[in-house]
């Protein structure tokens, strides 16, 4: 395969006789979106999206020091999570730089399954595979193993039940069962990255057209549409969500992106950054660093990555992500700014766009928090 070459997931077929607009998104020609972006994003919050995820990257971990090796190689405490469960955690180097957000699910006594983001998920099997040395485990590739769907939206669950006699009402948040769906076998996780309740169903790659359809099908009636990859990044910066190679990055700590609840340092043992982590959580105890906050916009100039946030003239922080959001009605984004301008309602600051200082509002993410 050529470096060009881009991968395809096994709905490739299925997204171009919808007339997607199709994108390259870390090596995988991904839709952007099918029509319009804001439809999709509107569809998500209000009944329901069809999500194509089968570019994340998964990577089976199994044996006798399996959580061993995982509460050795990541921050968090992965061994006290429950057969059934999952966790958000993170892997960082050992100078504490992040190098994913992950989420762990543990799928049997000595079988858990990281999802990582397709953009690192080589990084992330190769540092796992280094780090697994000395331990009884064994790391698996298994990106080619999974296709992987999900549906958001409030109308989600009632969707999947038509197609399932697996127990959805007793699957818990960042939880995952196994299960039947539209005859096809499937892990039914419930994670999520949009704000909304959803579920991940994680099946071979040759069920999933069959999957696919069956849920469209499903949907019907329930406005169910399907969604790229554009609508999923205003859903989940609406929700206040992280996005590696935005908010996180390998020059940052879990800390510096208020994401220190992640680093569990009372875990047994060693881990990878543990004392560089220790230093930066008593850095950030005593004189934080900027700190990710929300912008929202007074006008009607979108903010882009990159972009300088200003006060008096001076440069106090830096745009991380940013778009229009659907739901507000208003652009929004997301920024590390220097903590002194970090709170709620802080006056004067701006977004410097193209050489003009656009007034934004300093809010406390999320933007959006769906009604429970």
């Amino acid at each position: 395969m050529s470096s060009t070459e881009l991968r395809h997931t096994a709905l490739d077929a299925v997204h171009r006789s919808l007339g997607a607009t199709m994108t390259d998104f870390a090596g995988w020609d991904m839709p952007l979106r099918y029509g319009s972006e804001r439809d999709e994003h509107l569809a998500v919050r209000t009944k329901a999206g069809l999500f194509d995820l089968s570019h994340m990257g998964e990577i089976t971990v199994t044996g006798a020091e399996a959580a061993a090796l995982l509460d050795f190689a990541l921050v968090g405490n992965i061994a006290t999570v429950g057969v059934g469960r999952a966790r958000y955690t993170m892997i960082c180097q050992a100078d504490g730089g992040i190098l994913d957000d992950l989420i762990v699910y543990r799928l049997a006594e000595t079988e858990y399954m990281v999802v990582a983001n397709a953009s690192n998920a080589q990084v992330v099997l190769d540092a796992l595979t280094e780090r697994a040395a000395g331990f009884d485990a064994e790391v698996r590739d298994d990106r080619d193993a999974y296709a992987l769907i999900a549906v958001q939206g409030p109308e989600s669950p009632g969707i999947l039940k038509s197609l399932t006699d697996a127990d959805l009402d007793g699957l818990k948040y960042y939880a995952g069962l196994p299960g039947t769906v539209a005859g096809v076998p499937a892990l039914i996780a419930r994670t999520g990255y949009t704000g909304e309740d959803g579920f991940e169903l994680f099946v071979k790659p040759e069920h999933a057209v069959e999957l696919w359809q069956a849920l469209a099908k499903a949907g019907e009636g329930a406005g169910l549409v399907p969604c790229g990859l554009s609508c999923r990044d205003t859903l989940r910066l609406e929700a206040g969500m992280p996005l590696y190679g935005h908010e996180l990055t390998t020059s940052l700590t879990p800390f510096d992106a208020g994401l220190g609840r992640v680093v569990k340092f009372e875990k047994e043992g060693d881990f990878v950054g543990r004392e560089a982590l220790t230093e930066a959580a008593a850095r950030a105890g005593q004189n934080p660093p900027r700190v990710l906050v929300g912008l929202i916009a007074e006008g009607r100039r979108v903010p882009r990555a990159g972009y300088a946030v200003v006060a008096g003239g001076e440069v106090i922080g830096e745009v991380t992500s940013g778009a229009p959001s659907p739901t507000l009605g208003k652009p929004i984004a997301m920024a590390y700014v220097d903590a002194a301008h970090a709170a709620p309602g802080t006056e004067g600051v701006g977004v410097d766009i193209r050489g003009s200082h656009e007034p934004y509002e300093v809010v406390a993410l999320p933007f959006y928090k769906r009604q429970k």
